[in-house]
């Protein structure tokens, strides 16, 4: 089973000096044309925090935004990467999260993609930063944009109690596994969502696994057959979501990134 904690790979530069950042990245972006091998060398090898350190002494040497002037100088999908790692991530969740749902329609695999997988303590961090951005709250943007067992889900989880002690009852996940047994496949009419909610909003990740076990003893099939069988749409999204990241969480972001660039 996949390990939950991960390690950073762009980590803080150890001989960071901030004025010759700005005056490299002002270079590049300088006269006619951008030279973006400096701006990739420079913004992917430093830390979100060395970043923000850039924004602020960019402004003080040259009086512009230098997100603003990155925008200026970019373009496509290069300018989108570029700006967005320049965000702290809980400020860039925070967007997305308002761009998902503004105007028309709703992006349900946003909602699922940041609010599935983020921690407690993350969730909390983007619910600041979202009303800080739009003076607005993200749980009631959340219930007024979306509807019915989905929209039950994701209440649950911008409440961010999950808990995330490390810690089995071994009792209590046979008990959970049993009940949504009892909710989904041996149920003679319908499915109680609210059951599955519950317990895939508010368990421990390594409580979680032990649930699965319990329920595949029981059942005779898997945790996502039953997933499949008893839910569908956005809702059925998100449970495999969090199944997924569950069994395996950094499988889930390389299944992520392959989707995102399989085909034309």
């Amino acid at each position: 089973m996949g390990n939950l904690e991960s390690n950073p790979t762009v980590t803080p530069t150890d001989d960071f000096d901030p004025e010759q950042d700005c005056n490299r990245l002002h270079e590049a972006m300088d006269g006619l044309g951008t030279n973006e091998r400096p701006i990739i060398r420079i913004i992917t090898r430093r830390s979100t925090m060395q970043r923000q350190i850039l924004k602020r002494q960019y402004e003080d040497m040259f009086g512009e935004d230098l997100v603003d002037r990155l925008k200026g100088e970019l373009k496509g999908d290069f300018e989108d990467t570029v700006t967005a790692i320049m965000d702290r991530p809980v400020v860039y969740d925070a967007k997305q999260l308002r761009k998902a749902m503004a105007g028309p329609g709703t992006n349900d695999e946003i909602l699922i993609e940041i609010l599935c997988a983020r921690s407690n303590e993350k969730i909390n961090q983007i619910r600041v930063a979202y009303n800080e951005l739009f003076d607005r709250g993200l749980a009631d943007d959340v219930r007024d944009e979306t509807s019915g067992d989905f929209k039950h889900l994701l209440m649950m989880l911008t409440l961010a109690e999950r808990d995330e002690l490390f810690e089995v009852d071994e009792g209590q996940a046979e008990a959970d596994a049993q009940a949504i047994y009892d909710a989904g496949e041996n149920r003679w009419f319908g499915t109680d969502e609210d059951e599955f909610t519950k317990v895939l909003a508010t368990r421990s990740y390594l409580q979680l696994r032990w649930i699965f076990n319990k329920y595949d003893d029981i059942a005779g099939n898997s945790f996502e057959d039953a997933i499949d069988g008893e839910t569908s749409g956005n809702l059925q999204t998100a449970y495999k979501a969090i199944v997924s990241l569950t069994k395996d969480h950094h499988g889930y972001y390389a299944q992520k990134l392959h989707e995102a660039m399989r085909g034309i």
